[in-house]
């Protein structure tokens, strides 16, 4: 018999668009590590004599109103938009999974007050409180990062509460209660590695969510400022333009598209490929 993870990883290989995800979310990451080096031209540098330039062997993707290179903007849109997702995303998760795994582990009057403020944060569209924290914090990378953790996190506390209730009723845990290992010990040993499969697909799926949604606070003009090159800034200055140089929108908007396409995909690969219900033994 093959192992569990094998299996799980043959099933990922054979799922074509999941491959196709992983290998954009690839290209996007050394895009984003090494920009300084790849970028043609200075992302910041306007040069005035160069405005509104179209795709060239020197500037593939045109120049934007103060004459900047548009693919060097979106090369260096890259490093900040996998920046705020991937730390956002980590943030929320560890938020999330660690009231989560509290709340199903000790249930009764903690596991309500857990969950009831759950429900508070998730009456209010996820997008419109995360404008009014960033709008009352202020504009900024750093403000938008906190407004969208502190909005976003509530999808892991519901998945690992449903998945830790599931899981402490089982022989192994109430094996280690009966051994005398405490509460803590059981949680972070015995029960979260055998709930952190929903995590990882929920992690890879929200990444294209952030990415969406601090492009959208980017456009509002609440999360980068300019001259720091982001997708969503890219299309708000860009919108002014759409008569005489819509490319100046359709490049950002594609580079936004293409990321959150590949982690979707990615993630329902994960989803497919980690599912626990019995499946067909794959071809060898």
């Amino acid at each position: 018999m093959k192992s569990t993870k094998k299996l799980a990883f043959q099933r990922l290989k054979k799922n074509k668009i999941a491959m196709v995800g992983l290998a954009m979310i690839t290209f996007l990451l050394f895009l984003a590590v090494f920009a300084p080096w790849i970028v043609p031209h200075d992302p910041v540098e306007p040069n005035f004599g160069k405005r509104f330039l179209s795709p060239c062997k020197e500037y593939p993707m045109g120049t934007d109103d103060l004459g900047r290179c548009v693919l060097s903007r979106i090369i260096y849109g890259a490093r900040v938009s996998l920046q705020v997702s991937m730390t956002v995303v980590g943030i929320i998760a560890v938020i999330g999974v660690t009231l989560g795994l509290i709340s199903g582990y000790f249930g009764g009057a903690l596991d309500e007050l857990i969950m009831r403020f759950v429900d508070i944060v998730l009456a209010f569209p996820g997008i419109i409180l995360a404008m009014a924290v960033a709008g009352a914090l202020g504009p900024g990378l750093f403000n938008v990062m906190l407004a969208l953790a502190l909005v976003s996190w509530t999808g892991f506390a519901r998945v690992v509460r449903s998945s830790v209730m599931a899981v402490k009723e089982k022989e192994f845990v109430e094996s280690a209660k009966s051994l005398g290992c405490s509460d803590l010990y059981i949680m972070t040993r015995h029960i979260l590695p055998n709930v952190i499969t929903p995590v990882l697909v929920l992690a890879t799926l929200d990444i294209g969510f952030i990415i969406l949604a601090a492009a959208s606070l980017s456009f509002l003009g609440l999360g980068a400022q300019p001259p720091i090159p982001d997708w969503g800034s890219m299309l708000n200055n860009g919108r002014t333009f759409m008569r005489t140089a819509p490319l100046l929108t359709i490049f950002p908007g594609i580079a936004i598209t293409t990321a959150v396409m590949a982690f979707n995909s990615l993630g329902d690969g994960l989803r497919d490929a980690l599912d626990p219900r019995p499946q067909k033994e794959l071809k060898k």
